[in-house]
């Protein structure tokens, strides 16, 4: 695994071992990043679910001002400590050990939200889709074609993309119910 593009570009990434998180593929990200590459500059990213930190390391790379890492599994945060070492993005960087829909009772500042849990934990994907949404921000989820989130009603798909058997949606606030974010 490695860093695709941007100031980082080529330097590796470690995984945890075990198995209990997997980081987005090189087609996964090169897909996704070419469609938010305009949006990347000086942006406040807030990476859900984090595990190594692929998403939220590639958006730095590439031009945003600093992200917010959430991950709850102690093996996950120790390679995202070593991945941001590498990269040497620890100083634009946050670190929360915490549950991701325990963090997102608070307050959240982001631009963009990468919201990608187990692909199995629809439920979980679809309770942080709802407390994401808010004006302005663009909510990223990526999900396995057949464990898709509910969309809530406060977001709408703006963009999707099929990559093999997974699914990147890009959502924005939709306005029409009032949200948490």
């Amino acid at each position: 695994m490695r860093v695709i593009a941007g100031e980082a570009k080529g330097r590796r990434l470690v995984v945890p071992s075990g198995g209990a998180t997997r980081a987005a593929t090189d087609r996964i990200r090169e897909a996704l990043f070419g469609i938010l590459e305009p949006q990347l500059p000086d942006a406040l990213i807030l990476d859900l679910f984090a595990g190594a930190g692929t998403l939220g390391i590639e958006a730095l790379s590439r031009g945003a001002a600093r992200a917010t890492f959430v991950e709850k599994a102690p093996g996950a945060i120790a390679a995202l400590r070593k991945n941001l070492e590498t990269t040497g993005f620890t100083g634009r960087s946050t670190i929360i050990r915490a549950d991701a829909l325990a963090f997102l009772a608070g307050p959240v500042r982001a631009d963009i939200a990468f919201c990608d849990p187990p692909f199995a934990d629809v439920a979980a994907h679809g309770a942080a889709l709802a407390k994401l949404a808010a004006p302005g921000r663009l909510v990223v989820a990526r999900a396995l074609r057949k464990h898709l989130p509910e969309i809530p009603p406060t977001l709408r798909v703006a963009r999707r993309k099929e990559i093999g058997e997974e699914t990147l949606l890009l959502l924005q606030y939709s306005g029409e119910a009032s949200s948490g974010g």
